[in-house]
């Protein structure tokens, strides 16, 4: 086998994170994969294959992506008492668990109880490697982020290509064979994992005689600061359900532009998402930085609404050409917050309590990804006008957060931890 050539090591080498932070990627991408064989066909395989009726089916979404919201937090809190690779491999053979059960049942009950608790481990992936990223990374994390962020983008694509020839058999068993592909894909991701070093984890540095003890941290939930970041994060967050949900609906409901728009849009996406989240990553490298990031992400809202509103006034042409001038700019709405989160949650988080803290932060996403369409299929009932109402609220939202971070970003409390660890040892 060809040793790397010199231009392929130098790339290696801008890779935050090292040799593991490496590995780490390769995992994102298989795991991502993997999930992109299953997400698209999920619904179908419950009404196929076992056999569900549409509220049946609608019913277990429901509420496995409400038991899901508490996998982050509680992710988190594991995180802070185990070692992190081994948590991140723990939730990778629950997850292929609770898929695997789907096979062994047709009875409603047993599905819904099954993905339910398959979601839980499910919602906790992303924090988990997100703090992975803050630990193995250091300074260089939003960076490390954004090329793991692109790597999900680009086994999402892989996995839905693999399922979309699957499906064009027409045979149900179709869906069983993209249902054992996700299994095993958590299978190859945790191997994987194993091999990855633990990270360094920040520890509390003994104190000296006569030092004033340091004040343990509070946690999240009596953090006034953080809760209020949290919560405008999660208005800001419904980026995704837009494009994601409402884009695809309003084409059907609202334009004249052609229903094929709707997957080459998400297409472009994806694109865009791909080619400018790692260059536009370095905007957002400091916390001064992600805080700053506020401001043109207000922009985007403004202009992605508003081109949204206009897709619905005139024919064809101008729809399809509203409604990509509208993807381009939330997408990059998405880059801009993505990165901008990225850092304000782990900069916010004290460090012996980075776990709990992200693992709330966590709630942001999946909140919104459980009241987010409730939220935005019931502003397309209203009409066109609801658009530039939406992107004013999320605006507000963006200028809330901007001004209640202030103090915690202009003057940072020195952290009072180390990132080695000490040890006593006993004479």
């Amino acid at each position: 086998m060809s040793r790397p050539s010199a231009w392929h090591r130098a790339a290696l080498d801008r890779i935050p994170g090292g040799r593991d932070g490496r590995r780490m990627l390769v995992v994102s991408i298989i795991d991502k994969t993997g999930t992109g064989l299953w997400a698209g066909c999920t619904a179908l395989y419950f009404t196929y294959v076992s056999g569900l009726s549409l509220a049946q089916v609608g019913l277990l979404m429901t509420v496995s992506g409400g038991v899901g919201i508490a996998g982050a937090p509680l992710a988190g809190l594991l995180a802070d008492r185990f070692p992190l690779v081994r948590v991140i491999v723990a939730t990778q053979l629950m997850r292929g668990a609770g898929l695997l059960a789907l096979l062994t049942t047709d009875h409603f009950l047993l599905l819904t109880l099954y993905s339910a608790l398959g979601a839980l481990p499910d919602r906790a992936g992303s924090v988990l490697i997100k703090l992975y990223a803050a630990r193995q990374a250091g300074p260089d994390r939003v960076r490390y982020q954004a090329i793991q962020r692109t790597t999900v983008n680009l086994g999402w694509s892989i996995g839905g290509v693999g399922a979309a020839a699957a499906l064009a058999s027409g045979s149900d068993r179709a869906y069983t064979y993209l249902l054992a592909g996700n299994v095993v894909s958590y299978l190859i991701v945790a191997v994987l994992t194993l091999r990855c070093a633990e990270p360094p984890a920040p520890t509390r540095v003994v104190a000296a005689a006569g030092d004033a003890p340091r004040p343990k941290p509070t946690g999240p939930w009596r953090d006034r600061t953080f809760l209020g970041y949290t919560a405008t994060d999660g208005v800001l967050f419904l980026h995704d359900t837009i494009l994601q949900v409402a884009v695809p609906l309003w084409i059907v409901h609202a334009t004249d532009a052609p229903v094929g728009l709707a997957p080459l849009l998400l297409v472009l996406n994806t694109v865009l998402v791909v080619l400018f989240q790692v260059p536009l990553a370095r905007f957002g490298a400091t916390t001064r930085a992600a805080r700053r990031l506020l401001v043109p992400l207000g922009g985007l809202f403004v202009v992605g609404t508003l081109a949204l509103a206009a897709s619905a006034t005139g024919g064809r042409a101008f729809a399809i050409t509203a409604l990509a001038v509208a993807v381009a700019a939330l997408t990059f709405a998405e880059i801009i917050h993505t990165t901008s989160s990225w850092e304000l949650s782990v900069a916010l988080s004290p460090a012996d309590a980075q776990g709990a803290y992200l693992g709330f932060h966590g709630l942001a996403q999946s909140t919104q990804r459980f009241a987010g369409p409730l939220l935005v299929t019931g502003v397309m009932t209203v009409g066109p006008l609801a658009w530039p109402l939406l992107g004013l609220a999320l605006v507000a939202a963006g200028a809330a957060q901007h001004r209640l971070i202030r103090h915690r970003v202009e003057q940072p409390t020195p952290p009072p931890l180390s990132v080695t660890t000490v040890t006593v040892s006993e004479h």
